[in-house]
């Protein structure tokens, strides 16, 4: 069994010890607040011994799901986390590793991931320094380079210190929901309320939408034309995105209230009735997670092989990418340039094709992501159905044994049509301007998560007063 070779290596795992008494509400809140605070200063804090570099991010597209921030100590962010989970729970979903229901091998397979997140972290640490990210490795020399990656490694486990505390009862949720939600909510409330000002030329402008409409209507004569460049203007924030990032929240959250109600009954006391909900977003966010994280590693490595390969035909067909000045690259051409979004609507209409495959490829690998993720994670209708059993619970009206053809009507087709959803909501973001489609939907949905858990902290603890105090 592939988890007995991994044991010996378990002991070394850091780890959160699980709590031995309960813990109240406010004391939760308090260690969320810490957590959160301290990996604010950590996207903050520089890394030492980096050189200066106004070249194009290469991790553009993996920071949103990642919760990183360049050159910072939160460069990977969560990415070590992350990655060994879906790994790991690919590899139990597809049979590979052998999993028990004992509390003894669920926690071996948890530490396991842990381990195996270590070994990303320190994995991902040498490709980040040998790769050049920081400065060519020769320049920087090998004190350096050793700096580097003990910063980023040490980075990793602080993380990973920080998610297992939280999702050991300490705080609330988990810290992978945490950060990303407060990295996209930080980018939102910054492209609104920005004091930065650049000049496009059209003179000095503030990147904050707010700010620069308040700006353009102080300093302009003519305020219907201040008006129209504050909702439109197409290189920095403007209103119009703002406004559509407001109603795409909204958007989210009505649609979250969708969900089946199926009537149980329990075996074990007679006239107790309760209901299993099936939620439109049955899978959650992780079809557009796995999507993402597909996409961007498929971005990353294309630049990584037209940047070091130059323009051959290979790196072409897969990719080829500019920058045009920009803090990111973007590709202008082959596979990545049709699975990228469109950046406006002129270029929709400029190349109608890149629009429609784009279309086709989120709808289609969100609901394919979604339909597989229920059997790999352990939410199909034969896991309910078992769970639900061990429950001693089982559906008004049908008998034990058809409970399972039950859950099939409705589990897969809310994950399918769910994933699909997304994917159009995620589309939608992306052709009004929203930027950054998927990390919207990461944040509300997150957000969402959060509304749920305070809700029922809520409701077992007899009110918000009695919670705090």
């Amino acid at each position: 069994m592939f988890l007995d070779y991994v044991k010996p290596f378990c002991a070394y795992v850091p780890e959160m010890a699980k709590p031995d008494r309960k813990i109240q509400f406010r004391e939760k809140m308090l260690w969320t607040i810490i957590v959160l605070i301290l990996y604010l200063v950590c996207c903050q804090v520089p890394l030492f011994g980096i050189m200066s570099s106004e070249s194009a991010d290469p991790l553009y597209w993996l920071r949103a799901i990642m919760a990183s921030n360049r050159g910072s100590l939160m460069e990977l962010g969560i990415s070590p986390i992350v990655t060994s989970g879906m790994i790991m729970q690919l590899l139990a979903g597809l049979k590979f590793i052998e999993v028990g229901d004992s509390p003894k091998e669920r926690a071996l397979f948890n530490t396991s991931q842990k381990l195996f997140g270590i070994l990303i972290t320190v994995g991902q640490a040498l490709v980040y320094v040998m790769s050049g990210l920081y400065g060519p490795p020769s320049e920087l020399g090998a004190g350096i380079c050793l700096l580097l990656i003990v910063q980023l490694v040490m980075a990793g486990l602080v993380v990973l210190l920080f998610d297992d505390l939280l999702q050991n009862g300490y705080g609330l949720g988990s810290g992978i929901s945490l950060f990303i939600a407060t990295n996209i909510c930080e980018n939102v409330v910054w492209k609104a309320f920005s004091p930065a000002t650049y000049n496009t030329g059209r003179g000095p402008e503030f990147e904050g939408s707010l700010i620069a409409l308040v700006h353009l209507l102080a300093t302009r004569a003519d305020k219907m034309r201040a008006l129209r460049e504050a909702f439109y203007r197409p290189d920095l924030p403007n209103i119009f995105g703002l406004l559509c990032t407001v109603l795409i929240f909204l958007c989210v959250v009505y649609l979250q209230g969708f969900r089946v109600e199926l009537p149980m009954r329990s075996l074990r006391a007679r006239g107790i009735q309760q209901s299993y909900p099936i939620k439109l977003f049955y899978t959650s966010n992780m079809p557009i997670i796995l999507q993402n994280a597909l996409v961007s590693n498929l971005f990353v490595m294309s630049q990584l092989i037209y940047s070091k390969t130059g323009d051959n035909f290979f790196a072409r067909l897969l990719g080829s990418w500019s920058h045009g000045g920009s803090a990111r690259s973007y590709p202008i051409g082959g596979l990545c340039y049709y699975l990228s979004a469109p950046e406006s609507l002129r270029h929709i209409l400029e190349d109608p094709l890149h629009c429609i495959v784009y279309i086709v490829f989120m709808l289609g690998s969100c609901a394919f992501f979604s339909k597989t993720w229920i059997d790999v994670s352990g939410i199909s209708a034969k896991d309910v159905a078992k769970q639900l059993k061990q429950q001693q619970l089982t559906m008004r009206g049908h008998r034990e044994g058809g409970m399972i053809h039950e859950l099939n009507r409705y589990i897969p087709t809310a994950a399918t049509f769910g994933g699909l959803l997304i994917g159009a909501i995620s589309v939608a973001s992306d052709f009004l301007g929203v930027g950054g489609g998927t990390g919207m939907l990461l944040a509300v949905t997150l957000i969402y998560q959060y509304f749920e858990i305070f809700a029922k902290e809520q409701a077992d603890n007899g009110g918000v007063m009695n919670m705090l105090f």
